[in-house]
């Protein structure tokens, strides 16, 4: 794996897969058009190294395919870190001691990606404090015409619950209101929101945030992951990346952050203070609305002497996040069958932007089958944001698109088939009545059963015998026909 985004950047040049840019380019919205254009032509990483306003280089796009997501995680396949999980989760608990010597090498995996404590890291080749705090030296853009500023689009934000201890890492969007004070855009339903109300709650008039940008790529994109409440997203990072991530403790605040970051923000959220956020053109397309968010005041910049400034752009997909969101899916999806063995498959295609829309195939063994799979995923971590489930039998191909519509076409009876329900919607979601609820559909897309109340013959699929298409493939070849 990578010891530092440089590495990355090295490897993806070798690969073809980035390109240097020369020119001189603004970040603010000439940065966005440009990725823009590159991204939904599935183009490369674009390494800006004459940026408008600003010393440092800009890497965009670096997980924007198929290829370079996997380069990223070090695998040929996303799907790998997803069964290795799975894999990981189904060993036994040991008993007798002959268990106990079976299990050495699990508990050995586990002891060798635990985060660790190191005294020195590249992230501190510059400390900035006081009157030299500028977070603006950094080539931060301004995306949209209409957003509300200059955001930091791929901070990795660490917090720590002020109960237990417990450290989250989160990726949330940072609005620059001047060089030492951004917004920080806590969601209700994540884990740095819920340390900040635990804060607020016990007293406390702040909360020490430290903001890590750059470093190995997989750490950028556990910030993303969704895993459950007091999971350490750096030993996910470890365990994809076989390692221990390098932590090191933060100049002003008692925080750790990767010790190989290229940039690290150092400070805090008052708990008392909010201020006007957004808006924000956002990954639904539209513009998120602007509200009231807590404010980060930032106590110490460190960095390495030549450091890389990493960014991203959301809007109207595909976009690179498509492909984040794709490899989610694949290490998530071996858990989500364990929770719900009946599942085949399932896909949340980008029309949907990854929470709107879920096609999920089932192996239906009994009546209502699949409204009990749709309760189960409204239940389940950040699923419960899904506005459409759409449920199909095991034989239907959940990521072909017209396949899906195809079954609700003629599977779906609208007056018996739907089940209209009510709960959590994402933050960003402007279609509810009301912010962070609203209404879910499930649709029943599967064949019925008597025992559904369909007294009447469900006909059978129209497909040819298969002697007819063996004759067929024999004769193919003579018939003149190119297709």
């Amino acid at each position: 794996m990578y010891r530092n985004l440089s590495e990355f950047i090295d490897k993806l040049e070798q690969a073809g897969e980035l390109v240097r840019i020369k020119e001189e380019v603004d970040p603010i919205l000439e940065v966005t058009e440009i990725t823009d254009r590159v991204s939904k032509a599935s183009g490369p990483a674009l390494l800006f190294e004459n940026l408008k306003g600003s010393n440092h280089p800009l890497l965009m796009n670096m997980f924007g395919s198929t290829k370079r997501m996997n380069m990223a995680l070090g695998v040929e396949d996303s799907r790998l870190i997803g069964e290795k999980i799975v894999a990981l989760m189904k060993r036994e608990t040991p008993q007798s001691l002959m268990d106990k010597l079976k299990a050495l090498p699990t508990l050995l995996e586990i002891n060798n990606i635990l985060p660790k404590t190191v005294s020195k890291g590249a992230c501190k080749e510059v400390i900035l404090k006081g009157d030299d705090i500028d977070v603006l030296k950094f080539p931060i853009l301004k995306c949209w015409p209409d957003d509300g500023g200059r955001f930091i689009t791929f901070p990795c934000v660490f917090t720590k619950d002020p109960v237990n201890g417990t450290r989250n890492c989160g990726m949330y969007r940072m609005q620059v209101y001047d060089k030492n004070t951004t917004g920080m855009h806590w969601h209700m339903h994540h884990q740095g929101a819920d340390h900040y109300r635990k804060a607020q709650r016990g007293g406390d008039d702040k909360i020490e945030v430290a903001v890590a940008l750059g470093g190995d790529p997989v750490i950028t994109f556990c910030a993303t992951a969704p895993v459950p409440d007091g999971v350490d997203e750096m030993l996910l990072a470890g365990f994809i990346r076989e390692k221990p991530v390098e932590m090191i403790k933060c100049e002003t605040v008692d925080v750790e952050v990767p010790a190989d970051s290229e940039i690290v923000l150092e400070g805090y959220v008052d708990t008392k203070e909010l201020r006007h956020e957004g808006p924000f053109g956002d990954h639904t397309g539209y513009y998120s609305l602007a509200d009231d968010y807590p404010v980060f005041h930032i106590t110490c910049i460190t960095h390495r002497k030549n450091a890389i400034y990493p960014s991203t752009i959301v809007g109207k997909p595909p976009m690179e996040d498509t492909y984040m969101g794709i490899a989610t899916g694949h290490i998530f999806m071996p858990l989500l069958k364990m929770m719900m063995p009946e599942v085949v498959n399932f896909c949340m295609p980008v029309e949907g932007v990854f929470h709107n829309i879920l096609f999920i195939s089932i192996d239906k063994k009994y009546p209502m089958h699949a409204r009990k799979v749709m309760n189960s995923v409204w239940g389940t971590g950040q699923m419960m944001f899904t506005k459409m489930i759409v449920v199909v039998d095991k034989d239907v191909d959940v990521f072909n698109t017209s396949e899906v519509l195809y079954r609700m076409g003629n599977n779906v009876d609208w007056s018996r088939d739907i089940m209209i329900s009510q709960g959590p919607v994402d933050a960003l979601d402007h279609a509810s009545a009301m912010p962070h609820w609203g209404g879910k559909i499930g649709i029943d897309a599967t064949r019925k059963w008597a025992t559904e109340g369909h007294t009447r013959e469900w006909p059978e699929d129209i497909t040819m015998s298969d002697d007819v298409k063996e004759r067929v493939d024999q004769i193919w070849s003579k018939l003149g026909i190119k297709l």
